[in-house]
């Protein structure tokens, strides 16, 4: 006999969107980096994309296994690039070296947006708002140009809130039995 399992997508999403949310808030300048960041970014960002990454192994989505899991490492990354240096334990990312880093997730973003053409819109309006915002930001540590970060802010906002959507959707819609709020069709 099968058991159902609930969907890992959902606790995801809501990780990978608060965290993104939070982060680009400081990168569109309203508040500082500081230990509330990077708490999230390990925390839910990071442990809970992962978890539900592997969660998502268990129901044969290799789209959302590899996704969860490779946005939770991510965030625990791009944590340890920040506090490393600050603990005396590595040197410092230098900025183009960050760029690198940042155009290679987004190379690898581009290619989960081409994956989500075969599902619901709203994954399409995450993945390439993810993409734009990871070619930004890595724009901006190649150039140098805030101006670039700030708008990669609003961008990140964008994202953050479309997963956020996607999540609070996915929970609502499988509660009440019907469309509540809608993701747009699959193919």
């Amino acid at each position: 006999m099968a058991t159902r399992s609930a969907n890992p997508a959902p606790l995801g999403l809501a990780g990978f969107g608060m965290t993104t949310v939070l982060l680009n808030l400081h990168n569109a300048g309203f508040f500082e980096l500081s230990s509330m960041i990077l708490a999230m970014g390990l925390c839910y960002g990071g442990l809970a994309q992962i978890i539900a990454g592997i969660m998502e192994f268990r129901t044969d989505n290799t789209f959302g296994a590899v996704a969860f899991t490779s946005y939770g490492t991510f965030w625990w990354s791009l944590v340890l690039l920040l506090v490393l240096p600050k603990m005396g334990l590595a040197e410092a990312t230098s900025a183009t070296a960050m760029a690198w880093y940042l155009l290679m997730w987004g190379i690898f973003t581009l290619f989960f947006f081409f994956a989500t053409l075969k599902g619901p819109k709203i994954g399409q309006v995450v993945f390439s708002s993810l993409t734009l915002l990871f070619f930004l930001l890595s724009a901006e540590h190649f150039t140098g140009n805030h101006t670039l970060g700030v708008i990669a802010g609003y961008v990140g906002i964008f994202c953050g809130a479309s997963a956020l959507y996607e999540a609070f959707a996915l929970v609502l819609n499988e509660k009440y039995g019907r469309t509540v709020m809608p993701i747009g069709a699959g193919h």
